[in-house]
Order: C-alpha cells, then structure tokens, then sequence
C-alpha cells in the first residue's frame, strides 16, 4: 500500500468495518490505522492522536482519512488533521463498499484513491429489489 488509510469514527465503528473487511480480504491491510472517537475526548488529544497515527502509516504518498458522518466529532476531527498535514485528504460517509474500494486501490496515487473510495462508497448504495 503506497497511501496510508486512517478511519476517524465513532467507536467502535472504525475497527469494525476494518476487522470486517479485512475477513473479506483473507488478511489485515498493512499501512491502516484506526481512531475510534469518544464524544467527550477534547478534540486536541483527539486531533494529536490522529496526526501520530497518520505519520505511522504514511509512506511518503500522503493519507487518505475516512470518516464517518459529516460534521460530527470524527469528521471534524479529520478535517483539523487534514489541515495541518500537506498530503493528506478526507472522505465523509464512511460505509464497507468505500472501505474496501480504498484498500483495493490504495497504490493509486491520493487523490485518485480518494475518487476510487467515492465511487465505491456511492456506489455501494443500492436498493435491494426481490426477485420476480
């Protein structure tokens, strides 16, 4: 994996999709961490913990950060993170498709990976009709 991943969500949300999708794979992904956020954690530590996170798993192509739902703690958690790191950018909406889309393409270059985990993540959304 060239692009770090970082989930930013409500606990225990980030290591669930994780551990999910990683059973789908047949292994863990390399290069993912998770920061799974507790509404009364003061942003700072929470922010703090998030740019450690990110240097771990950045190997000089940048991080792509998923976060759960737009405007809540987590997002705005990453947003603060994506504005002190130069390559680093954050997706809203977090879902399985968009997780896995993001780990299957993750040698793409950061913002083509970004445009990949949109498109999984929106395109994983569909209406399941029975059969006729």
């Amino acid at each position: 994996m060239s692009v770090g991943l970082l989930l930013v969500t409500h606990r225990p949300l980030a290591g669930d999709l994780l551990r999910i999708a990683s059973e789908i794979l047949g292994h863990e992904p390399p290069s993912v961490a998770c920061c799974e956020v507790i509404n009364d954690t003061p942003p700072e530590e929470l922010i703090a913990e998030c740019l450690a996170l990110a240097d771990r798993i950045d190997q000089g192509q940048g991080v792509l950060v998923l976060t759960d739902l737009y405007g809540s703690t987590p997002a705005n958690v990453a947003r603060a993170l994506a504005g002190r790191r130069v390559r680093a950018r954050v997706i809203a909406g977090l879902n399985l498709p968009m997780l896995l889309r993001a780990l299957n393409y993750a040698a793409l270059d950061l913002d083509t990976l970004a445009g990949k985990a949109l498109e999984g993540g929106r395109d994983g959304v569909r209406p399941c009709e029975p059969n006729h």
